[in-house]
This record gives C-alpha cells, structure tokens and sequence, in this order.
C-alpha cells in the first residue's frame, strides 16, 4: 500500500506527539503557515538571526526592514512572541526600550526560511518572465 502526502504513515510524530497535516482543513497548521509565510516575517526572522545571541531594538528592526510600518512591524512581532519563537524584553525607561531576539524555537525557523529568500531570489526574473507572459496573453 502507498502512503497518500496526508496518510498519518507518512508522517513522523514531534517530541510531544503531536504533528500537524496540511491538508486537514481544521488543522492549526494553516495559521501557523499563514503567520510565518510572510515577507515581513521572513526579514524579521533574518534580521535577530543575524543579531543573534543578541537582541534588536524595535527601532532598529524597523531600520532594517525597509518598507515596514510601525503597525505591521508591531503586529508581527507580537504574532511571533505568541507563538514561542521571538522573545521580548521592556526596559521601564521614557520612552520604554523594547528588545527582540529569536528564541529556540525561533532559530529553528531561521534556516528553511533562508531556503525560501534564497530560492526567491535565485528565481525571480524567471518568476517575473512568467508573469509578464501570462499578462501579455490575457490582454
């Protein structure tokens, strides 16, 4: 008998017993995708990867991340504290001094990621080609 990609054979358990399958539609997997499949997510996870052991001010993630609001910026570091993979610290200063840096879990994410930008950038132009194709064929 073969194994189908979401047969639960096919899938090794994680340290606690518990593993996702993307392709069960109440799987928390999706979120979890949809969280760190971001751009902003991406940068954000290259830049306290780079930093690391060390932490990165709000204001410098937002230096380095080019392009990025305030807003964005807050709203996805908060989703990664969430889930476990940024740490947070507040210095009680005026105005408070606030501290990220990955944790365990967080560098774990760092290198499939980097696989990702890679890839991304190594197929760019092709992607762009593509798209410029399929736009010139619709029209």
């Amino acid at each position: 008998m073969t194994s189908s990609p979401t047969s639960r054979a096919s899938r090794s358990p994680s340290p606690d017993g518990a593993r996702g399958d993307l392709f069960d539609p109440q799987c928390p997997t999706r979120r979890l995708l949809d969280r760190i499949g971001t751009k902003w997510t991406s940068m954000a996870v290259k830049v306290l990867a780079e930093a690391s052991p060390e932490e990165v001010r709000f204001a410098e993630l937002q230096r380095r991340m080019a392009g990025i609001s305030q807003k964005m910026l807050s709203a996805t570091l908060q989703g990664l504290a969430r889930d476990g993979l940024v740490g947070r610290r507040v210095e009680a200063t005026v105005p408070p001094r606030v501290y990220y840096r990955l944790t365990p879990l967080g560098l774990t994410l760092e290198e499939p990621l980097a696989a990702l930008r890679e890839w991304a950038e190594a197929h760019m132009a092709e992607v762009d080609r593509a798209n410029r194709r399929s736009e010139g064929q619709q029209a």
